[in-house]
């Protein structure tokens, strides 16, 4: 059970509480995607697309910018297609990709960056690391999702889940000895 962001245990049981959690967030990861690290030029340009399930296609979907996400600066959000002065944003609702396009980058542009999807409890975020190099190849640069990242982001999800079930097993075969031992003492 879920209120406002924090889990309310029914269990007297942290072992509970971690697993409730551990399965929040293995799902959100399959809500939106983006590529961990994006690759840009400077005075180039970048265009990040970020990836969600069509149960958010209504939301706020915006772009931020900090270290940390619970401090990160908001640059540039939708429900439009919305700029800010280097950066744009354009939601793509019938395919659940909204992208962000930044112009004119600079060194100082170089951060970690979240893709953000406003809901009603939690919101659902993913990092993106933006990378500027001096060297002037190409000045555009567009990264795609590509099948292998859809991939990837299965087996991480996977590798939770299987996880998740070895602890299960290891809490229950935890508390099946704890009571033979107790009946045992009786």
């Amino acid at each position: 059970m879920r209120t406002s962001g924090t889990f309310v245990c029914l269990f007297n049981g942290p072992a509970f509480c971690l697993l409730l959690w551990i399965i929040q967030h293995a799902a959100e990861s399959l809500l939106l995607s983006a590529p961990e690290v994006v690759k840009a030029t400077n005075r180039g340009s970048v265009t990040v697309p970020c990836q969600y399930d069509l149960q958010y296609k209504e939301n706020t979907k915006y772009w931020c910018k900090g270290k940390i996400y619970e401090f990160c600066r908001i640059v540039v959000k939708t429900p439009k297609k919305r700029s800010t002065n280097r950066t744009f944003i354009a939601d793509d609702k019938e395919a659940g990709v909204f992208s962000v396009t930044m112009t004119s980058i600079r060194q100082s542009d170089k951060d970690k960056y979240w893709c953000v999807i406003a809901t009603s409890g939690r919101n659902i975020f993913t990092g993106v690391s933006l990378l500027v190099s001096q060297a002037v190849t190409t000045p555009t640069t567009s990264t795609q999702i590509t099948p292998i990242q859809d991939e990837k982001s299965s087996w991480v999800t996977l590798r939770w889940i299987l996880f998740i079930l070895m602890l299960c097993c290891l809490a229950s075969t935890h508390i099946a000895v704890w009571r033979i031992k107790t009946a045992r003492k009786i």
